[in-house]
C-alpha cells in the first residue's frame, strides 16, 4: 500500500485546509501567491463542499473545484483531495429524515452544523458512496492529488431505529444466541433477560442507571459502524487511485474511536492537535498525542489540523503568544510528523468558525500570525531533507487500549474523579518531564522492543493482554502498572478477589480488600510522597522484595506501592514530582536513559533518526549543555558544547559530516 513517504519524499508537507468556495473567485489567485511565498506545498480542498458540489441530488458541479486544481497545481502545490460527506447538504436531510442522527433521548441532530448523519443509515451511506465515486472517477489522473482524506473528524453517535437494527444484527454477529449475549451483559440484574433480538435496543434515556455492559458494547458498535463508512468510501478511491494513500485525521485523545483498529485501516495516520496555549501542560498534552499517533503509524505522521492562533470553542479564546506555533509545529517533527498542516488556510469571515484563526488571520498577510506562517515554512524546508521519514526511538512503552477505557468511563463507579484520560495524561506527563521518550502499545501487542512497559490504568484486560504482561516480566522487562488495573474482563465483569489473579501473584498481593478512593481535599500520605486521587487496602503475600507504606488513617501501614522483583505496583497516584522521580529511578534501573541528562526547566530533548531537538517551553533565555561540536540546522550554523535557547526557541542538532 501507499505511505506518506509516497507524498513527502525528502520534505515535510506544509498547508492545511483551503476552503476556497467560501470566498469570491478573484481571491483565489491571491491566495496562491501567499501559499508560494510561505513555503505551503499542499492544501487540502472539500472538506466541507457537499452542498457546492452537489446543490441538488445527482447534479453536480465540478467546474470550480477543476478551476482550484489546476491552479494548485499550476504553482506546485499538491491538493489532499477530501471526501465532503461529514457535512451532508440540507436537501439530503430534508428529503430524507431517516438519514439524520437521534441521540439517547431521541431528539433528532439537524442540518445547519456538521456530522449531521446517521452512521446506520443505508440512504446517507448510498448517497456518500456517489460523492466518492464522483470525486474518486473526476479527479484520478489529475497531477496535482497527492492524497485523500475521507470525511472529516468521525465522531457521530446514533440511537435511532435504524441504527438499533444494526446493532441487533452486530450483536448476533458478536454473540450468536442471546443466551450468550445475557451472559454477557449480566442481564439477571435488574430483571434485563431478553427473550428476542427485537428486545434490543441501543442504549437510551433510562429511569435510573444504565447497563454498563449494554453501553459498552454500544460503544464498540458504533466505532465499528463509523469504521465501516470510512473505509466503503476509502474502497472507492482505493479502486480509482490504488498509488494514492488515504486517511482520515483523529481527534486528540478522544474515546469515540479504537484508533488501533482504526489506525490499521489507513494508508497515513493522521490527527488534529488543539493544545490550550494558556494550558502549563499544553506542551505536554501535544507529546502525548504526537507519541500516540506516531505508534498507531508505526512510522511518521501527519498533523492534519491545529489552530495558527486562537481556535472559537473555548469558554475564552486565547491566542498564542509569539513564537509559540513554531514551537509546537517543530515539537511535532521531532515526535515523528513528516506533515504540519492547519485548519485553515484563509480565515473565514462568515459561519460558525469565524473567529478561528487560519494561516491568513483577518489581519492579512502582514498579521503576527501570518508572517509567522511564513518563518515557519522556511523552517521546514530547511528541514525536510535531513528529517523526513526519519524515526523516533523508545525504550519505553505506555499501554492504553480504548475498550478499557470505555468500561472504565461508566456510571456507578466507585469515584467519578478518577478518569481514563486524566490518569494517562499523568504518567505520561511524568516520564515527560523525566525526559523519557515513550511510545504507546496496546496491550496485546509484541512488547519485546521495551526494557520498561507502563500501564498507567487499564481497568478491563483480555486474558491474552494479561498473559502478555506476565511474559514481558518473565522475559526480564520491567512492568509499572497503576491501580484500578485488571479489575474486570471485557463484558465489564469483575475479576474474582478484585484484580486478576495472576497480576495479584505477579506483584506480590494476597488479598486487595477495599478500594479507597479519595475526595478532591483528600489526600494519602506515604512513605516520602502524598498519594492522589485513589489509595486501596491491600494485603501482601509477603512476596515482594520492596514497599512504600501508607502513614497513618486506615491504611496506615499498609503498601502504597509494591515492587517484586521487576514488577511494580502503585496503589495510589502520587503526587507529581513524585511519580517522575519514581518513573526515572525505574527507567533508570532498568536501563531506560534521558535523551539529555541534567536539562534545564521547560527544555524539552527528543531524538529522531540522527538529530537532536532542543524545544524550549519558557520564556526567558536558557543554555543547554550539548557535549560536543554540531552543527544546527535551523540557523546552519556550528556549536560547541553548548546552545542558547531564547523565549519558545529550537534547535535541532546533527554531528557536522566530517571533511572530504
Amino acid at each position: 500500500m501507499p505511505n506518506l513517504s509516497d507524498v513527502t519524499g525528502r520534505r515535510i508537507l506544509y498547508g492545511g485546509d483551503y476552503n476556497p468556495e467560501q470566498w469570491p473567485e478573484e481571491t483565489w489567485p491571491e491566495d496562491i501567491r501567499l501559499m508560494k511565498a510561505a513555503g505551503v506545498n499542499s492544501a487540502t480542498l472539500g472538506v466541507f463542499s457537499w452542498s457546492r458540489l452537489e446543490p441538488r441530488p445527482g447534479v453536480h458541479d465540478f467546474a470550480w473545484l477543476d478551476r482550484l486544481m489546476d491552479l494548485l497545481h499550476e504553482a506546485g502545490i499538491g491538493v489532499v483531495l477530501a471526501t465532503p460527506t461529514a457535512s451532508p447538504p440540507p436537501w439530503l436531510g430534508h428529503l430524507h429524515p431517516d438519514t439524520l442522527p437521534r441521540d439517547a433521548d431521541g431528539r433528532t441532530e439537524w442540518w445547519g452544523g456538521r456530522q449531521h448523519f446517521s452512521h446506520s443509515s443505508t440512504v446517507y451511506r448510498r448517497h456518500a458512496a456517489a460523492i466518492t465515486e464522483a470525486l474518486a472517477a473526476r479527479y484520478a489522473s489529475h497531477p496535482a492529488l497527492t492524497l485523500w482524506h475521507i470525511n472529516n473528524e468521525y465522531c457521530t453517535y446514533d440511537h435511532g431505529d435504524e441504527a438499533a437494527t444494526r446493532f441487533r444484527r452486530w450483536l448476533q454477529d458478536r454473540y450468536g444466541t442471546l443466551d450468550a449475549l445475557n451472559t454477557a451483559w449480566g442481564t439477571a440484574f435488574w430483571s434485563q433477560g431478553y427473550g428476542d433480538w427485537a428486545e434490543v435496543a441501543p442504549p437510551r434515556h433510562a429511569h435510573y442507571l444504565r447497563n454498563p455492559s449494554q453501553v459498552l458494547d454500544f460503544r464498540r458498535f458504533t466505532s465499528d459502524m463509523l469504521l465501516e463508512c470510512y473505509t466503503a468510501e476509502r474502497d472507492i478511491v482505493r479502486r480509482h487511485t490504488p498509488h494514492i494513500p488515504v486517511t482520515t485525521n483523529f481527534m486528540p485523545l478522544w474515546s469515540g474511536q479504537d484508533a488501533w483498529r482504526w489506525a490499521e485501516e489507513e494508508d497515513v495516520v493522521s490527527v488534529d492537535l488543539y493544545p490550550d496555549p494558556r494550558d502549563p501542560f499544553g506542551a505536554q498534552e501535544g507529546a502525548l498525542v504526537q507519541d500516540l499517533t506516531r505508534s498507531q503509524a508505526r512510522g511518521p505522521w501527519m498533523l492534519m489540523e491545529q489552530a495558527a492562533g486562537a481556535v472559537n470553542w473555548r469558554g475564552v479564546n486565547h491566542p498564542k503568544p509569539r513564537g509559540l506555533n513554531r514551537l509546537w509545529s517543530l515539537q511535532a517533527v521531532a515526535r515523528g510528523a513528516d506533515a504540519v498542516c492547519y485548519f485553515q488556510w484563509r480565515q473565514s469571515w462568515q459561519g460558525a468558525e469565524k473567529f478561528h484563526s487560519g494561516m491568513v488571520g483577518h489581519a492579512g498577510e502582514h498579521g503576527r500570525t501570518h508572517q509567522e506562517v511564513v518563518q515557519l515554512g522556511a523552517d521546514l524546508a530547511r528541514l525536510g531533507p535531513h528529517v523526513a521519514g526519519g524515526t523516533v526511538g523508545a525504550e519505553i512503552a505506555v499501554l492504553h487500549d480504548w475498550h478499557a477505557w470505555w468500561a472504565a468511563d461508566q456510571e456507578a463507579r466507585p469515584s467519578t474523579r478518577v478518569d481514563h484520560a486524566d490518569v494517562l495524561r499523568a504518567w505520561h506527563r511524568a516520564l515527560w518531564q523525566g525526559g523519557l521518550t515513550t511510545d504507546f502499545a496496546h496491550p496485546e501487542d509484541d512488547l519485546t522492543p521495551y526494557g520498561v512497559v507502563v500501564v498507567p490504568q487499564l481497568y478491563a484486560l483480555t486474558d491474552a493482554a494479561v498473559d502478555n504482561l506476565l511474559a514481558h516480566v518473565r522475559g526480564g522487562g520491567t512492568l509499572v502498572c497503576g491501580f484500578l488495573t485488571g479489575v474486570a474482563d471485557m463484558d465489564d465483569r469483575i475479576r474474582p478477589g478484585g484484580m486478576d489473579a495472576r497480576l495479584r501473584e505477579l506483584f506480590g498481593i494476597r488479598t486487595l480488600h477495599e478500594w479507597w478512593p479519595l475526595d478532591a481535599d483528600e489526600s494519602a500520605d506515604c512513605d516520602g510522597f502524598r498519594g492522589t486521587l485513589w489509595s486501596e487496602e491491600i494485603e501482601p503475600d509477603g512476596t515482594a522484595s520492596e514497599t512504600i507504606p501508607y502513614q497513618g488513617g486506615e491504611l496506615d501501614g499498609l503498601p502504597a506501592v509494591l515492587r517484586k522483583g521487576s514488577a511494580w505496583y502503585l496503589s495510589t497516584l502520587p503526587e507529581p514530582d513524585a511519580l517522575r522521580d519514581l518513573l526515572a529511578r525505574v527507567a533508570a534501573d532498568a536501563g531506560a536513559r534521558p535523551v539529555l541528562d541534567a536539562l534545564p526547566a521547560d527544555v524539552e530533548a527528543v531524538r529522531r533518526g540522527d538529530l537532536l531537538f532542543l524545544l524550549h517551553h519558557g520564556r526567558d533565555p536558557v543554555t543547554v549543555d550539548v557535549p560536543g561540536t554540531h552543527r544546527e540546522l535551523l540557523t546552519d550554523t556550528v556549536v560547541t558544547d553548548r546552545v542558547t535557547l531564547g523565549r519558545y526557541g529550537v534547535a535541532v542538532l546533527r554531528d557536522p559530516e566530517p571533511a572530504s
